[in-house]
C-alpha cells in the first residue's frame, strides 16, 4: 500500500511539474514567439504582392511605397528585438532601444497616412473603383496603432501593460498582410485570432484576461467591423471625407 502511495505521490509530482513548464513556456517566451509569428505572417503576406506590386510593378509605384516597406519591416525587426532583449533579461539594452521605438512609432502613423492618400489616387488613376473607400481601412490600422503604442509608451514603467499595448500595436500592423492572405472580408479576424493568443495565453498562466485585452480588444473589433461595412456599403459620409483628402494639395 505504502508503495502505492509513493507511486502515485511520485506520478503526481511529474504531471505538476510538467503543467509548471507549460505555464513556464507560455510565460517566459509567448511573446518572443508571438514576435516571430508575426513576422512569419508579414512574410507569408506580402511575398505574394511585392514581386508584381513593387520590385516589378507594371506602373512605377509612388516611391513613398519604398519608405513604407522599410520602416514597417523595421518595426517588426524591432519589435522581435525587443522581445529578445526582455526574454534574455538585457532590460536596460531594452530601454535604451526603446527611443528608437519611439521615433519608429511616431513615423509609422505620418508615414501611413500619407502612403494611404498617394497610393489611393494612384489606384484611382489605374482604376480601381472602390480605392477611395477601402482608404478607410488604412486609416482605421494607423488609429489602432497610434492608439494602443501611445499608451503603451505612456505605461512603459508598467511592463504588463506596456508589453501587451506593444503586441497589440504591431498586430494592428498585420491586417494588410493578412488581406493578402485570406478572402477580403475576413482579413481582420487574423489580427484578432493572433490577440487572442494572447488572451489564452493570460488564461493560462494568470487564470484571469488582463485590462488591455478587456477594455482595448472589443473597441478595436468594433472599429474592425466599421472600417469593413463602410467599404462594402461606399458609405457616402466617409467617401466625401476620402475625396476632401485626395483633391487636397498639401501631398
Amino acid at each position: 500500500m505504502a508503495q502505492i502511495e509513493v507511486s502515485a505521490e511520485k506520478s503526481f509530482s511529474t504531471s505538476e511539474r510538467l503543467g509548471v513548464k507549460r505555464i513556464d513556456l507560455w510565460g517566459r517566451w509567448f511573446y518572443f514567439c508571438m514576435s516571430l509569428l508575426v513576422a512569419v505572417m508579414v512574410v507569408l503576406g506580402f511575398s505574394r504582392t511585392v514581386g508584381p506590386r513593387l520590385i516589378h510593378a507594371p506602373s512605377a509605384p509612388p516611391i513613398i511605397l519604398y519608405f513604407h516597406a522599410v520602416l514597417f519591416s523595421t518595426w517588426v525587426a524591432f519589435f522581435i528585438a525587443q522581445s529578445a532583449l526582455v526574454r534574455t533579461r538585457n532590460v536596460k539594452v531594452h530601454r535604451k532601444l526603446g527611443w528608437f521605438g519611439l521615433a519608429l512609432g511616431i513615423a509609422i502613423p505620418i508615414v501611413g497616412i500619407t502612403t494611404a492618400i498617394v497610393m489611393t489616387r494612384f489606384r484611382i488613376r489605374e482604376g480601381v473603383t472602390d480605392a477611395a473607400a477601402f482608404m478607410i481601412v488604412p486609416f482605421f490600422d494607423i488609429l489602432a496603432f497610434s492608439a494602443t503604442f501611445g499608451l503603451a509608451f505612456y505605461w512603459r514603467t508598467r511592463p504588463e501593460f506596456h508589453r501587451r499595448l506593444m503586441l497589440m500595436a504591431t498586430c494592428a500592423l498585420t491586417a494588410a498582410a493578412f488581406g493578402r492572405l485570406v478572402p477580403h472580408v475576413w482579413f481582420y479576424a487574423g489580427v484578432d485570432v493572433l490577440i487572442l493568443l494572447a488572451v489564452v495565453r493570460d488564461l493560462v498562466v494568470t487564470k484571469r484576461v488582463h485590462p488591455v485585452y478587456l477594455y482595448g480588444l472589443p473597441p478595436m473589433m468594433l472599429g474592425q467591423i466599421g472600417a469593413v461595412s463602410t467599404v462594402a456599403t461606399n458609405w457616402s459620409g466617409w467617401l466625401k471625407v476620402a475625396h476632401a483628402l485626395l483633391d487636397a494639395n498639401f501631398l
